[in-house]
């Protein structure tokens, strides 16, 4: 006995904007350069903790050190481990974009900027914690007295990065590599 079912028709996918791995990797060291240069010229000419009023009541530069993770996460903690801890996370995190971007034959254009911001931003980021144990943190934004964590440049990064990926999985039916999920 055959069973009859209704024929759904598909819904056509997204168009896949293919865009070069080579792309994507300049990308990434594009955002690991501009990091690290960025930091280096805040350590050469800003003095630790001095402020530099860029827009008054909004944005300073400044220049920190952070020891622990984004956000101040483990920066106060004097446990040993926290460095090493640090890095292998890092090291783990990168990995696995490296896998996802490896494995996906195509990634979509928004698929693919957001691992290569993500992935430069946390190379550069691994590296000194690595050489140095820390990051520089220089970017200060504030309302008022409500000042929001210090960022650098890997930091935007990251979180950039991360809201195209965001976009990517809310808004398509495909996977990040453009095969239609079932």
């Amino acid at each position: 006995m055959s069973e009859s079912r209704a024929s759904v028709p598909e819904r056509p996918s997204a168009p896949i904007r293919s865009v070069p791995r080579l792309a994507y990797a300049l990308i990434a060291a594009g955002v690991l350069a501009a990091d690290q240069v960025t930091k280096g010229l805040v350590e050469s000419r800003i003095p630790s903790y001095a402020i530099v009023t860029v827009i008054p009541h909004f944005f300073n530069l400044t220049n920190t050190k952070n020891p622990g993770a984004a956000f101040g996460l483990f920066a106060d903690s004097p446990a040993a481990w926290k460095t090493a801890f640090l890095v292998i996370v890092s090291a783990v995190l990168i990995a696995t974009v490296l896998g996802v971007v490896w494995r996906s034959r195509r990634l979509d254009w928004a698929a693919g900027l957001g691992l290569s911001l993500i992935l430069g931003g946390a190379v550069s980021n691994l590296a000194d914690r690595i050489r140095f144990g820390r990051v520089v943190d220089f970017l200060d934004l504030y309302f008022r007295d409500y000042h929001w964590y210090t960022f650098n440049v890997a930091d935007s990064a990251i979180v950039v990065g991360a809201l195209f990926l965001i976009y990517r999985v809310a808004f398509s039916d495909d996977n990040l590599d453009g095969r239609t999920s079932k």
